[in-house]
């Protein structure tokens, strides 16, 4: 009768947080320069994968604790996701994006999967970063996380 349609599938199983930081008066995003295998050299936020019985944003919290050391912060959903489809395996993987403010006395503490770290603004963030979307994503947090104050049923954790 019909054509049949086969749809992609779309996994979450992971997250990205960018940290924001007042730096002399104007906030300052987190980037870290990978060490591992997968994207070595790349910078980017932190990212990660969600564990079993986790919610994506207990999982934000744990993987800014291991990659950075940073146990200080108020977390937000940015109501936006990083998206990549992978032709190899045919699947489109979406990450929900978190924001966290963190305080100023607060030092990163790299761990194996990164090589390097720096505290950029917003501009200097988009031109940094290498993967095709992160800009977007950092064009939005300005507008919404940085210009104005979040609103706070946006706000997740603790």
């Amino acid at each position: 009768m019909g054509e049949e349609y086969f749809a992609v599938p779309i996994r979450c199983t992971g997250i990205a947080t960018v940290l924001l930081k007042k730096i002399e008066n104007e906030y300052k995003v987190l980037l870290l320069k990978r060490a591992t295998s997968i994207l070595k050299d790349v910078w980017c936020y932190i990212g990660g994968s969600i564990e079993k019985g986790e919610k994506a944003w207990e999982a934000a919290i744990r993987e800014i604790k291991e990659e950075t050391g940073i146990t200080l912060l108020e977390l937000y959903t940015s109501n936006k996701f990083d998206q990549i489809y992978s032709p190899k395996e045919n699947y489109i993987y979406v990450a929900p994006v978190f924001v966290g403010y963190i305080d100023e006395q607060q030092d990163v503490k790299l761990n194996y999967e990164h090589s390097d770290y720096q505290w950029l603004s917003i501009d200097e963030a988009i031109e940094t970063v290498s993967l095709p979307g992160n800009d977007e994503v950092l064009i939005s947090i300005e507008k919404y996380f940085v210009m104005r104050k979040p609103p706070e049923f946006l706000r997740v954790g603790n």
